[in-house]
């Protein structure tokens, strides 16, 4: 697997300390040192058809790869905070269908929560923010348990005893089309942070 930190905020004093002043620039204006190549016709194409999948995965895929070519999450330090957004979200889409919220923390992607929070919340996403700011929450207030649970059977448990979760696994559900589509809309609006179109 990749070299993937593992932060793990150790009060809600860390939540609140979300650094969106330090990490999103204050005009706005986003920049990214890895800007892939996507053709004009395949942009088009997803434009076009008004095709969320096809454009999601359009943007993402490029950032995928060169993730896992790079096998490090310094990698994000190189990207808009749109193209954050969309990676990161897509692992968050990802651990949460597999085994939940609790499967996300578990595996060490807690960190990337409070960037994504303020980033949902600069492109509109403001439901899907929250849902996860709540995941944050109880993740802070069962710290102990979480960090606790080793074992196959210890992580098994963890779904019996934290049923709290589960209520913020549904309206996550509810809200995850919404999120996508706002994300989308942003970056169809600003491809220049996404990618570079040729041809």
């Amino acid at each position: 697997m990749f070299g993937v930190s593992r932060v793990k905020l150790s009060s809600l004093t860390d939540i609140c300390t979300i650094f969106i002043n330090d990490n999103w620039p204050k005009d706005n204006t986003m920049t990214s040192n890895f800007l892939p190549f996507v053709s004009k016709d395949a942009i088009d194409t997803a434009l076009a058809s008004q095709d969320n999948d096809h454009l999601y995965d359009l943007l993402v895929q490029p950032l995928h790869e060169e993730l896992y070519r790079r096998s490090t999450f310094d990698f994000l330090d190189d990207l808009s905070q749109g193209q954050q957004l969309l990676l990161t979200y897509d692992y968050l889409r990802t651990q949460v269908g597999q085994g939940g919220f609790i499967q996300f923390i578990h595996n060490g992607y807690v960190g990337l929560l409070p960037s994504m929070i303020e980033q949902l919340y600069l492109v509109g996403a403001n439901d899907m923010a929250q849902v996860l700011d709540d995941v944050l929450k109880v993740y802070v207030l069962n710290l102990d348990l979480l960090n606790k649970a080793k074992s196959v059977q210890e992580f098994a448990q963890l779904y019996d005893e934290l049923k709290e979760f589960e209520v913020i696994e549904e309206r996550y559900n509810t809200f995850k089309l919404e999120a996508i589509k706002k994300m989308l809309a942003y970056a169809a609006g600003h491809l220049d942070e996404f990618i570079t179109i040729k041809g």
